[in-house]
């Protein structure tokens, strides 16, 4: 790994390089380095513009790049909105984005009443057991929902819905009324509620989600708090460029 990364370091440096030359630096038999930019190049991250045998830094950089930079943006545009919903309910807001078959949390902000200090920051979790990844998986094409569904759904608690054709009817319940809720399905004694995040374009990047201990988010005041969870998400929604149809 330590020689791959040197290797785009290599050519972020010097624009392009051949074979011979990025050997030379890392100090390497040629072999060894052909066998390096071959994944790298098979990854996306760098590419022979032409025939003369020069390598140069890939779009995939650029994506990668790209990802971060949509990661902070979001962190920046959705925070003052976080805060206020985080004080409004007195508990825990977090934004979630996929990660592969997993939702990972970053961000959060703390509301008056999370009396504990659980950092959920980088955190990953299944697609199906978190409110937040509810709602990705609900919105997320077709053909990637269906392959998650017939993937192994780990039963975190007792709680969590592992039938595929449940949780099926359940994400179709999600779509329709814009927001998911979990009921101790990550922890047991932990409720929450997640609404998604819509980008430029209109599909769904991330979510927001609400949290908080079972005998203060009860399972009936759930839908209550859903709504007010989807009207942040509209706001961040509206932040990050999405126009809702008129």
């Amino acid at each position: 790994m330590d020689r791959a990364v040197t290797v785009l370091e290599i050519l972020a440096q010097h624009g392009e390089a051949g074979v011979t030359e990025i050997a030379a630096e890392l100090g390497v038999h040629k072999s060894t380095a052909f066998r390096l930019v071959g994944a790298l190049e098979r990854r996306g991250l760098v590419e022979q513009p032409g025939l003369r045998g020069k390598y140069q830094l890939g779009f995939g950089v650029i994506r990668l790049a790209g990802a971060m930079a949509a990661g902070l943006d979001l962190t920046q545009q959705s925070r003052r909105v976080c805060e206020d919903l985080a004080a409004d309910l007195g508990e825990t807001v977090n934004i979630a984005i996929p990660s592969g078959d997993m939702v990972v949390n970053i961000d959060q902000v703390r509301g008056a009443s999370a009396v504990v200090s659980q950092n959920w920051i980088g955190r990953q979790n299944p697609l199906h057991s978190t409110s937040s990844g509810k709602v990705l998986l609900a919105f997320m094409r077709r053909s990637e929902q269906r392959r998650v569904l017939r993937g192994h759904l780990e039963e975190v608690t007792p709680s969590t819905i592992t039938d595929p054709d449940l949780l099926r009817a359940e994400l179709d319940e999600i779509m329709e009324r814009g927001f998911a809720t979990a009921v101790e399905e990550l922890e047991v004694g932990l409720n929450a509620v997640a609404a998604p995040i819509r980008g430029i374009a209109g599909d769904v990047v991330a979510a927001v989600s609400a949290s908080g201990p079972s005998y203060r988010m009860e399972e009936g005041k759930l839908l209550s708090i859903g709504e007010t969870v989807l009207k942040a998400s509209e706001e961040i929604s509206t932040r990050m460029g999405h126009m809702p149809a008129a």
